[in-house]
């Protein structure tokens, strides 16, 4: 039932929806101690907050009559951070005020066309900030009869960089208009925002004594490195949910997964920022009409989408922060509904996942990767249970059934039954078997005493489960190539997919090193790492009476001893006390301490040493000098130059036969004008065009 200050349209529009009763989110908003006051309410993803807040707008919208005003300048507007969330509440506006007009203005989309729209008036309006700020600025947004502002998943809004758009929104609407903040999460920047522009706010949070998330399975699944997807393919297959999103982390990443996906026969659709508004729209809207049964996306879809029957959420990569893993997992476990929340754990980032879990308070089933003989068992099962019984057939396919009864077996026809349901499947991948479930981080050592003292050794903790039978492994080099332990470390966890936490002692030596491995992850240590090799030296196992390597050069019998001893463990060594001597004391010399002391001779005393006198040879420079050396004296021959004189040349006169010769002028005088017998000038010569060169072509 629902309260009796529901309008009765909105309490029929409820039903028809199937609503039955209200969320705790939806009920703390209609108390009475809420009436005409700002609002800053906090609540899980899934709680409800949509219709909340859209109950909240009938003391806006509706007359006391339950009539509703004209359409004119909105009187109400909803800013929601996405472009998919706010399309998401306009639809669900729309359903709970049939006949009220409302009109998104998001960015992607035709901005003359919600220019019309907002011309010929309307009660709501939803949009993203900044598309509502270029509306706003061009005058086409009028805000002088607004009564109440909605801003929902506030904390993502100024995640995303909208403080600005907000700030302008908020000053631009009127002082007396109700603001109403909803997010999951308040930080600090959202209490500030709601005490710079809410007034009198009255503060909700709903269900902060309950478990986050308490509909939602958590599983951490341990994986390689480099099969993650692999692993996605395995959960998708077992799970078989009606609809699931995979969220990545980058653009890119989704754009492989969701190809690698699609050439193994699965239906999937891609969701992130570098596609078009239609494209994203057209995705979701594929995952509303089961077209499609996998969405891989980015964070973009981490807010306040809200698809029927998602009952399977996949972190491909993990999340950066707490808010963020628990708005990816808030796409299923919605309104009641349960969930299945899949987190795939590579070996070296699980320390980071364990602090998430307990920054965010969740508790997580860790678990091994669904193999291929378990999704085929789960297969089967679902096959038996996917057979409806006869008497939902139609007269048609009970006759065909028949007649198929009369030529075929019973076992040929659920042979071929089965043969064709699995065609339909993506085959399940092999994976490697990522070894038990981690233990928490720890181990002996030593700690700092007050006030910086000496340094005092803590009490060594238990030893983890499964290392008491941890066996020795070789890898052939060592000193000689400048190997040590602390990138050691990291080779090993990477060629033998382990952690840290099965690897136990590291000895280096001159030409090899040694290591153990926990005996629980001795098999696929070694099954692995023989896959890998090339990365480095070649890793063997050792025998329980392998001898130990040969002694290493410079280095004395004991010590050698101590390091090459396969059945002591090293002991934490922290830093000495230093005492202040007294001016002009002597320290006497002492040995220097080893891992193992057992080893140490009692009777060594320090070699006594004393450096040679060296005294400096008489020497004398001989005396050098440079000889004499004159130049001699370079006379020239007697040598004239010959004289050489140019031989006159003289043009000879040409007299030819009625030739005059052109009398000279002085320089600077133009030569006289004869004319012709008609007395006219004489005529000049035509010009004679010059044929253009064509250039070769190439």
């Amino acid at each position: 039932m629902f309260p009796q200050k529901i309008d009765p349209a909105l309490a029929k529009a409820l039903a028809d929806r199937g609503y039955t009763t209200l969320t705790p989110v939806q009920m703390a908003v209609l108390e009475p101690h809420t009436a005409d006051r700002d609002l800053l309410v906090s609540a899980k993803t899934g709680s409800g907050k949509t219709v909340a807040y859209g109950l909240v707008l009938a003391d806006t919208l509706l007359a006391v009559d339950g009539s509703m005003a004209p359409a004119g300048p909105p009187s109400a507007l909803v800013i929601a951070p996405t472009r998919e969330l706010a399309m998401q509440v306009q639809r669900e506006l729309q359903w709970l005020y049939a006949g009220a007009r409302v009109v998104s203005c998001v960015g992607g989309m035709d901005p003359r066309a919600e220019r019309r729209a907002l011309e010929a008036g309307c009660q709501i309006v939803v949009g993203t900030p900044g598309r509502l700020r270029d509306h706003l600025e061009r005058g086409q947004l009028r805000l002088e009869q607004l009564g109440a502002v909605i801003i929902d998943e506030a904390d993502e809004m100024l995640d995303l960089g909208f403080k600005e758009e907000l700030e302008e929104i908020l000053d631009a609407a009127p002082k007396e208009r109700r603001t109403l903040m909803f997010s999951a999460t308040l930080p600090k920047p959202i209490v500030a925002l709601a005490s710079t522009y809410q007034h009198n706010a009255l503060r909700l949070t709903v269900g902060a004594g309950e478990e986050a998330h308490s509909d939602i399975d958590y599983r951490a699944i341990r994986i390689a490195p480099s099969e993650v997807e692999l692993a996605t393919v395995n959960v998708l297959r077992f799970f078989e949910s009606g609809a699931a999103i995979v969220f990545c982390a980058t653009r890119d990443a989704v754009r492989k997964l969701h190809a690698s996906l699609v050439e193994r026969g699965f239906s999937a659709v891609a969701l992130s920022g570098e596609l078009t508004q239609n494209e994203r729209t057209h995705a979701l809207q594929a995952l509303r009409d089961r077209r499609a049964r996998v969405c891989v996306a980015t964070d973009v879809a981490a807010r306040g989408i809200d698809i029927p029957d998602l009952d399977l959420v996949i972190h491909a990569d993990l999340p950066n922060n707490r808010d963020t893993l628990q708005h990816r997992s808030g796409r299923t476990g919605r309104a009641g509904r349960k969930g299945v929340c899949v987190i795939l754990v590579p070996h070296p980032k699980r320390r980071r996942l364990d602090i998430l879990l307990k920054a965010a308070k969740i508790e997580a089933t860790w678990q091994a990767a669904p193999t291929a003989e378990d999704i085929r068992a789960q297969d089967q099962t679902r096959l038996i249970a996917d057979v409806s019984p006869a008497v939902e057939a139609s007269e048609e396919d009970l006759t065909a059934a028949r007649d198929l009864m009369a030529q075929r077996t019973p076992e040929d026809i659920a042979a071929a039954y089965i043969r064709l349901a699995r065609t339909r499947m993506p085959a399940p991948e092999d994976l490697a078997d990522s070894g038990p479930e981690p233990q928490p981080y720890g181990g002996g050592g030593y700690e700092r005493g007050e006030r910086g003292g000496s340094y005092e050794q803590r009490a060594p903790e238990a030893p983890r489960p499964g290392f008491e039978d941890a066996v020795w492994f070789r890898i052939d080099f060592g000193r000689n190539k400048n190997a040590e332990a602390r990138w050691l470390l990291p080779m090993i966890c990477r060629r033998g997919h382990v952690t840290k936490n099965e690897i136990g002692a590291i000895r280096v030596f001159e030409r090899e090193t040694r290591f153990q491995i926990a005996g629980s992850m001795v098999e696929q240590f070694e099954a692995v790492a023989a896959k890998s090799g090339g990365d480095g030296g070649n890793i063997e196992r050792l025998g329980e009476d392998a001898p130990p390597p040969p002694r290493d050069r410079n280095m004395s019998s004991s010590r050698h001893r101590a390091m090459s001893d396969e059945g002591e463990a090293h002991e934490p060594r922290g830093k000495p006390a230093f005492k202040k001597k007294p001016r002009g004391e002597q320290v006497p010399w002492q040995a220097p301490a080893t891992r193992n002391d057992d080893f140490l001779r009692e009777e060594f005393k320090a070699p006594e040493f004393k450096q040679p006198e060296f005294q400096k040879p008489n020497f004398k420079k001989p005396d050098f000098k440079k000889p004499d050396f004159k130049k001699p004296d370079f006379k020239k021959d007697g040598f004239k130059k010959p004289d050489f004189k140019k031989r006159e040349f003289k043009k000879p006169e040409f007299t030819g036969e009625g030739f005059k010769p052109k009398p000279k002028r002085p320089p600077g005088e133009q030569a006289p004008w004869t004319p012709l017998d008609d007395g006219q000038r004489p005529p000049k010569p035509p010009k004679v065009k010059k044929p253009k060169k064509r250039k070769a072509n190439g």
